[in-house]
């Protein structure tokens, strides 16, 4: 059932009479509500039902038209509403300045009832299609947002589901690619403030660097179980074959991005660190002996995340260090291994990373402080 009033309408004028004609016109048509003053009108406009137009005279006593119009462009609740000035000055400059104070229309006195209602209904239905534009706007803007939410997650079980691919090879790293995220995560945020990395480390960044994280073994579904899984320490051939998982892992993404049309900056980070995560600062790393900041930044974070996983983590070929002991092998690697500010941060926020590292630890995993 449809309203008999769809609209409010409020009338603002100090004359009783002026108020009465504009009412006995307005009321068929529209809901009615009337001030006889300026305050009076700004303590309206705080209550239901709230007006959709305003019909205000200029010449008031405390407070003219143009003080009242500027009150209720100045609240949040009447800002939007449309205002027509209706007033007895019928000057050509009258007219303009109210138009230029912010008022939609400028209605002269005394007023011609046909024109009145012309111009209220033009007005109303302007903001009528203000409003569906801004509702339209409010909800696509929800969809996008809704549809970016789903993308996000779309994007991290892709991640995982490759990651975890990777650890079916590797069946010992358990939650090594949680706990490697972490480190890589937390590792960002101490160096937000860095003097060299703080352009680079921005907020953005950093969600793409911990998005990508867990592929940086990804390359290691290339390499045989014989090689992957073997107890004891590799053969040189052995360990030249292991170090091609580096190059193996930045192909596939490669590939994986070349299908897509245009660059995807996650994909781009993913293939940074499963490239040179394995380089170290004096240029002894692989695969291409990079050295110092040659090295990608996402590549030298990984780095200490990942050496720093496998150093408290059993495998096949070794037990699990304790904490303490692979913050000694850490810090030994300063400056040759790992970047050395990245080392700095590491090292005096080591609680941190220990705590990540219980967070997700996995069964087998025997390590203490």
């Amino acid at each position: 059932m449809l309203e008999t009033h769809p609209h409010t309408i409020l009338i603002v004028d100090d004359s009783p009479e002026n108020l009465t004609v504009l009412s006995e016109l307005l009321q068929p048509l529209y809901r009615v509500r009337v001030a006889t003053s300026g305050r009076k009108a700004l303590s309206i406009v705080n209550t239901q039902p709230l007006p959709d137009l305003i019909l205000l005279d200029i010449m008031m006593p405390e407070m003219d038209g143009y003080q009242v119009l500027q009150a209720l462009r100045n609240q949040p609740q009447s800002a939007e509403i449309p205002v027509i000035f209706v007033s007895a000055m019928d000057s050509m400059d009258a007219e303009l300045h109210g138009l230029i104070e912010g008022a939609v229309d400028y209605i002269t006195k005394p007023i011609i009832p046909p024109i009145v209602l012309a111009r209220i209904h033009t007005q109303l239905e302007l903001k009528r299609a203000r409003d569906a534009l801004s509702y339209h706007n409010h909800w696509l803007e929800a969809e996008v947002n809704k549809r970016m939410e789903e993308n996000e997650i779309i994007q991290e079980v892709s991640i995982r589901a490759l990651a975890h691919l990777a650890e079916t090879r590797d069946p010992e790293t358990g939650n090594h690619i949680l706990r490697t995220q972490g480190y890589v995560n937390q590792l960002a945020l101490l160096l937000t403030g860095h003097p060299q990395l703080k352009t680079t480390l921005n907020e953005r960044y950093i969600k793409l660097l911990s998005r990508s994280a867990p592929l940086h073994d990804i390359g290691k579904v290339g390499i045989p179980d014989a090689i992957l899984q073997k107890p004891g320490k590799l053969s040189p051939a052995e360990w030249q074959v292991m170090q091609t998982h580096a190059k193996l892992g930045y192909d596939a993404i490669e590939l994986a991005e070349r299908d897509t049309q245009g660059s995807v900056e996650f994909l781009a980070l993913a293939k940074e660190i499963s490239h040179w995560h394995h380089e170290k600062w004096d240029g002894s790393g692989y695969p291409d002996g990079l050295s110092g900041n040659n090295i990608p930044v996402s590549a030298r974070i990984m780095a200490i995340a990942d050496v720093f996983d496998a150093l408290i983590s059993k495998r096949v070929y070794k037990p699990a260090m304790t904490f303490a002991h692979a913050r000694e092998v850490i810090a030994a690697g300063q400056g040759t291994h790992f970047d050395p500010d990245m080392t700095t941060a590491f090292l005096e926020n080591f609680n941190n990373f220990c705590q990540i590292a219980e967070r997700y630890r996995d069964s087998e995993m025997e390590v203490s402080i």
